[in-house]
């Protein structure tokens, strides 16, 4: 199929790849010409893996093209999808504008029948607007060209994007018509092909399925966040809770493992985005205020226990060697990320830090703390623990996960490591003097 992929940041570039990996034809547009530039010269505006290796093959084989015009890529497309970034607006809501602007810009460039596609993460209700705004403007220019617009939102995890987009759980189609169901349903069928993993549902239904799975995912996080800070007050072992509740099938152990809260660009602002949605039908969505409440809570829990740890001694004057900055481990996104929650509290008690992350360095020194004092960026992750009074470890990146103990006691000043994801094993650290710190023990 010929496809029109516009916005290139994550689930735009990752979509438009995988796409374009199954031989369809696919124009990815973007109005930041410094970013097509790039992405022309193979740099990626993102890290994932697998994703360089797949624009650059079919970069070369002509299957992806960039640009800056969506005249251009809408020409010969049978389906656009607008990709764009929908961030919390100053009220909670999702910020539609970008997307009602690709709206506009559809209906003033078409030039023959199309169906739209939203993949960006929107409100119920939205492709209504879309297709709004795609009437008024065909209506001023006086075309009648036929259009649909459905829903088909993303279910990508960051660092392991390609391979979700490639293998994915399921395809959710929201159409209004059969044969708008039928042409997403042909496009994913290669993704499919062994195994059928559509789910087609009216528009609304699917815009709403986006937010239940993000809302789902943060309420385990939540939970078992809630769980461990409860295990601490009555001496028990969240890490045997967890393997003691995991092994019913129907919870089962992913997402609840315990730390800091989470972060990155879905979850706190969707959480934020359905409390709003809710709050407009009327509803007051507990469950997810208190999701959203435990999560923010959770993320000075860090900065609570080295505290709690050195006292009566201020933190002032101390200094932090800290592991990982992303949100999580395979990308450099450090939206909301809870290293950034424990270092903003740690400069503002007069501490300073040392940092090291495997590829979230370059956004965290150019754009995050470029003004700020007090942060070292260290060259190796056992670089960033000299002198310092405690490592704290925030992201679980795999190469954080068995590293030489003695030479990170022999870098630290005090032989202390806080734990923030749980990863170390105490019979290991405590027959070399290590203060272990964990989360929930």
């Amino acid at each position: 199929m010929n496809l029109a992929i516009i916005g290139t940041g994550y689930v735009g570039l990752v979509s438009g790849a995988c796409f374009a990996e199954m031989g369809n034809h696919v124009v990815c547009v973007d109005r930041d010409a410094a970013k097509i530039a790039s992405l022309k010269k193979g740099v990626m505006p993102i890290y994932e893996p697998g994703l360089k290796e797949l624009v650059d093959k079919n970069t070369a084989a002509g299957n992806l093209v960039f640009t800056t015009s969506l005249a251009d890529a809408l020409h010969h497309a049978q389906l656009a999808f607008i990709a764009v970034g929908t961030p919390m607006g100053n009220d909670g809501h999702a910020d539609l504008s970008y997307v009602l602007g690709v709206a506009r810009e559809i209906g003033a460039s078409m030039r023959a029948g199309l169906v739209v596609a939203d993949k960006s993460t929107v409100p119920v209700g939205t492709a209504a607007q879309v297709r709004g705004a795609i009437r008024a403007e065909l209506a001023k220019r006086g075309a009648d060209l036929p259009f649909d617009v459905v829903s088909n939102p993303e279910f990508l995890k960051e660092g392991a994007a390609v391979k979700d987009f490639m293998q994915p759980d399921r395809v959710v189609i929201g159409a209004d018509t059969a044969e708008s169901a039928e042409l997403l349903r042909e496009l994913y069928r290669p993704f499919t092909i062994n195994h059928e993993r559509t789910i087609v549902m009216d528009v609304r239904s699917a815009e709403m399925t986006k937010y239940a799975a993000n809302a789902m995912l943060a309420t385990k996080i939540s939970f078992i966040n809630e769980i461990a800070n409860i295990c601490e007050r009555v001496g028990a072992n969240v890490n045997a809770v967890r393997a003691g509740i995991g092994a019913d099938s129907r919870i089962g152990y992913k997402f609840i493992y315990p730390g800091c809260g989470y972060g990155g660009s879905c979850f706190p602002k969707d959480i934020r985005a359905l409390l709003k949605t809710a709050e407009d039908g009327g509803y007051h969505a507990e469950l997810l205020a208190a999701v959203e409440n435990v999560n923010t809570r959770q993320k000075s829990r860090l900065f609570e226990k080295l505290a709690a740890h050195f006292a009566p001694e201020p933190l002032a004057g101390k200094h932090f060697g800290i592991w990982g900055l992303a949100f999580k481990p395979e990308t450099d996104d450090l939206r909301d990320a809870p290293a950034l929650a424990l270092i903003d509290a740690l400069l503002g008690v007069g501490a300073t830090v040392s940092v090291f992350d495997p590829q979230a360095m370059r956004p965290a020194r150019e754009v995050v703390f470029k003004d700020r004092h007090g942060v070292v960026f260290a060259a190796s992750k056992y670089d960033a623990l000299d002198r310092a009074d405690a490592l704290v470890l925030v992201t679980e990146w795999k190469e954080f996960r068995s590293p030489d103990f003695l030479e990170i006691k022999a870098r630290l000043k005090t032989p202390v490591i806080l734990d923030g994801r749980n990863q170390y094993n105490p019979a290991v650290l405590q027959p070399l003097g290590f203060t272990h710190i964990q989360i929930g023990v």
